[in-house]
């Protein structure tokens, strides 16, 4: 996973003259799980095919020229790893800022699963 190359991708896309922002999610173990208890690590699982529809689906929004996800599927994270990259490139803030959104709360409901290991 790199985010650097995902944004240097996205700069050499055919649209990119239209783009006026960058928006990146970087998504990290956290010490913690939602309900306060202690984490070592965590695994997640993604499901391909659902990932490539919300994909498909935002990339239709208007003014959204690119997402790109990139996700450590199915391997053991430990605290502070990252889990998954999120950029989305489009025209305005507004479009870019909704889509980013909508994508990673699609991703996070409807694509990923995971399994926390706890202290």
């Amino acid at each position: 996973m790199n985010l650097n190359q995902m944004i240097d991708t996205i700069k050499k896309h055919p649209d990119y003259h239209r783009v006026g922002m960058i928006l990146c999610h970087n998504g990290i173990v956290r010490g913690t799980s939602r309900d306060g208890r202690k984490v070592s690590g965590l695994t997640v699982f993604v499901n391909d095919e659902k990932l490539r529809q919300v994909i498909s689906t935002y990339k239709r929004q208007p003014g959204i020229i690119e997402i790109l996800v990139e996700i450590a599927d199915n391997r053991r994270l430990f605290v502070g790893d990252d889990v998954m990259f999120l950029v989305v490139a489009g025209d305005v803030r507004e479009n870019v800022i909704a889509v980013l959104n909508d994508t990673l709360n699609a991703i996070k409901t409807n694509v990923t699963q995971k399994k926390e290991y706890f202290v």
